[in-house]
């Protein structure tokens, strides 16, 4: 892709495509709303807490969510990134142990003071004696975007060998790992849920069983979406001409809705992200091509001062708004109900009406927040690994509490967990950094 115009505000890397910024910026705003538009929270009629996910009880909804979830379009994007970076960083003399403790520490660093966050929050709330109805509930909700940290950092660990397999078999890559995503679904969803009597349950009725027996699909179905990245890296989208992208997209489409009823999937897109399912897989064509026909607008829309000022501000702090997001939007909720003033009943006309304020509430108190939590962000230069397997081992040891969570739910022994492996993690790899100045 070509390289898009440089903003007045920031100097911009020679060859670098400012409308992958933009998406990666608008990706996370979506997020952020649709997890908005979930927490419909309000009071009964007898003064009790009403916690519902408002939108997804729209009729609406489950066709919105076909658009409206673009992780596949993340993973994409972050494997066009991985490709960028990696080729930058071959010429630098960086390894690829340099390079995946970097990616590393870009992920562990802003999720270490989140952890504290949840220890601190949830073991006050056990030693308040808080109704643990209330808080298993909460902390499910908030909890609930850490499955992004194990799928991305597997995805951006694995990515030095996944480009080796690119530039050697190319597209055959590509069909082994779709055949993985399906060999895991017919036995999650065809021995897991037939052979032990379950399929009469509705589509989206998944159990613990379920979920640990598509756990592989974490692996395969991302891992497939940044190998799209790879091919949208090399131009290989940009060179097919508009009609037959056009036609790709119509295909990729009518190929996910088809197998929705053939395995069993759920009709909600986003019931399919936990554990990632095929029609993701198709997705990450779908949204490559959209966006590959998109490339001149967004380009355009990256000159507006604006769109320019809107990625600067949210962009430098991607990861913090993402993780705090949630708790944010719970914080908030929490102090409309110890306000004494009526609260909007989820679902109502005055509900739906300020939800947009409320997004930028929540963009702007995660922004403050973000004041001190800037030096996450930022990878200072790493010092050196205490062991020999060390990058490895902090990869393992960093992903397995937000996948425990996202099996499990959060709760103080998962967050405790996540708290000491990621400190962990980042000792290992000297992800605390040095002496030397920062790098961002």
């Amino acid at each position: 892709m070509s390289s898009a115009a440089r903003t007045p505000t920031r100097t911009v890397p020679a060859g670098r495509d400012l409308t992958l910024d933009l998406v990666r910026v608008a990706c996370v705003v979506l997020v952020v709303f649709a997890h908005i538009l979930f927490s419909g929270v309000g009071r009964g009629s007898d003064g009790s807490i009403l916690i519902e996910r408002t939108v997804e009880q729209q009729t609406w909804f489950d066709v919105a969510s076909w658009i409206a979830d673009i992780m596949p379009l993340f993973f994409v994007v972050g494997g066009f990134a991985a490709r960028a970076g990696w080729a930058s960083a071959q010429k630098r003399g960086v390894t690829e142990d340099e390079f995946v403790r970097v990616r590393l520490a870009r992920l562990a660093r802003p999720a270490l003071p989140l952890f504290v966050f949840f220890s601190v929050a949830l073991g006050a709330a056990r030693m308040l004696g808080i109704d643990p109805t209330l808080v298993d509930t909460v902390a499910i909700g908030v909890g609930s975007p850490l499955w992004f940290l194990a799928a991305y950092i597997t995805a951006q660990a694995l990515a030095p060998t996944m480009m080796r397999l690119h530039a050697r078999y190319g597209g055959r890559v590509l069909v082994v790992l779709f055949a993985c995503v399906v060999l895991v679904d017919l036995l999650r969803f065809g021995l897991v849920r037939g052979v032990l009597g379950v399929h009469s349950l509705p589509p989206d009725h998944y159990g613990v069983g379920d979920e640990l027996a598509g756990i592989p699909n974490v692996l395969f179905v991302w891992l497939f979406c940044q190998q799209v990245g790879f091919f949208l890296y090399d131009g290989w989208f940009r060179r097919r001409s508009a009609w037959l992208l056009i036609a790709l997209m119509a295909g990729g489409y009518g190929l996910a809705v088809a197998s929705v009823p053939l395995m069993g999937y759920s009709w909600n897109m986003l019931a399919n992200q936990w554990p990632p399912t095929l029609p993701l897989a198709i997705l990450a064509i779908v949204q490559a091509a959209g966006l590959t026909l998109l490339h001149r607008p967004l380009t355009a829309l990256t000159r507006v001062r604006a769109v320019q000022g809107m990625m600067l501000l949210i962009g430098s702090r991607l990861m913090t708004v993402y993780l705090w997001h949630l708790p944010v939007v719970m914080i908030l909720i929490g102090i409309e109900l110890l306000l004494p003033i009526p609260m909007p009943a989820p679902g109502g006309a005055l509900w739906w009406w300020t939800r947009v304020p409320f997004l930028l509430l929540v963009l702007a108190v995660v922004w403050m927040l973000s004041i001190p939590l800037a030096r996450f962000e930022k990878v200072p230069p790493l010092g050196a690994p205490r062991l020999q397997i060390a990058t490895p081992l902090a990869v393992v040891l960093f992903l397995l509490p937000p996948l425990a969570i996202s099996a499990y739910g959060l709760d103080l022994p998962l967050a405790a967990a996540g708290l000491v492996l990621t400190v962990t993690a980042l000792w290992l790899t000297g992800g605390f950094g040095s002496r030397e100045r920062a790098v961002s």
